[in-house]
């Protein structure tokens, strides 16, 4: 397990130190890892949530060095609210993910959309921003949000995987903008490249890559089988399902586990396997 001290910067390798925000939860673990990329000049990646503890501690670890860029993964609340103060603090665009916003009033495990955010350059996939000794590319990885990058930097064979690829839990992909579908070609996609590291937002460096993503991958077609398995028997609500797949569940991710049946649900009712909508679903005749 990484150690964790909130606020402090830790350099995880040449081009990377890691400075913890102070916003830990059943749903964020330790909380949101922001990443500062470079050594005279520097790039930071999910600033996280609109905290002045953190900021302060963002500005001690940059040390006055010239800030080339602040980069998103997502617009969700613990990724990039800092990204404002930060920019008004150090002059740096923010540039990443495009701007998303949701009315989304369902049960979450995650953070709500950050409404204010603001980007100066959107980038599209494939698209990169560059320093003196780092190149970080955009990936277009789907799924978790429509609007999610990950970060690639060649230099040091590694990727920024916001929340797409986590090291202590699964994601959420939670309908209406998480999609099952996007999110499991996205992971597909990661399997096609040779990423030596992944440094997610939550969690610990994951250094083998396309195991960690075959693993992830297995276990989301396990519970398309504990789903179809739940609908042959005729049992089609989600709340049914839930009690079924996820014996022993915190109470408080109940919901959001619902969420995440639905999200199988819808996708395997694109792909012709099953019928319904809300709590009444079947095999496809």
């Amino acid at each position: 397990m990484i150690e964790a001290p909130t606020g402090i910067a830790v350099a995880v390798e040449p081009l990377v130190t890691r400075v913890l925000a102070p916003n830990p939860s059943p749903f964020t673990y330790t909380g949101t890892q922001t990443y500062l990329v470079g050594t005279t000049e520097i790039a930071v990646i999910d600033p996280g949530p609109d905290e002045s503890v953190h900021l302060e501690a963002l500005l001690a670890a940059i040390a006055g060095r010239p800030v080339v860029a602040i980069l998103c993964t997502h617009t969700h609340r613990d990724h990039s609210p800092a990204a404002a103060p930060l920019r008004a603090a150090t002059g740096a665009p923010i540039i990443g993910c495009a701007p998303l916003t949701l009315d989304d009033a369902g049960p979450r495990a995650d953070a709500a959309f950050d409404t204010n955010y603001a980007p100066d350059r959107v980038l599209a996939d494939g698209e990169s921003v560059t320093g003196p000794d780092w190149t970080l590319t955009a990936i277009a990885t789907p799924g978790h949000t429509s609007n999610h990058l990950a970060f690639a930097l060649p230099e040091a064979g590694a990727l920024f995987t916001g929340d797409h690829v986590m090291g202590w839990s699964t994601t959420v992909v939670a309908p209406p903008d998480g999609d099952m579908a996007a999110y499991m070609a996205s992971l597909d996609k990661l399997m096609a490249r040779d990423d030596r590291i992944y440094y997610p937002a939550h969690g610990d460096p994951i250094e083998r890559p396309q195991r960690f993503v075959r693993g992830l991958m297995g276990h989301r077609k396990q519970r398309e089988g504990q789903i179809l398995r739940l609908l042959r028997e005729e049992i089609g609500a989600v709340p049914a399902m839930v009690e079924r797949m996820y014996v022993g569940l915190d109470p408080r991710l109940t919901g959001a586990a619902g969420r995440s049946v639905l999200a199988h649900l819808l996708d395997l009712r694109a792909r012709g396997l099953v019928q319904g909508e809300g709590e009444a679903w079947k095999l496809a005749a």
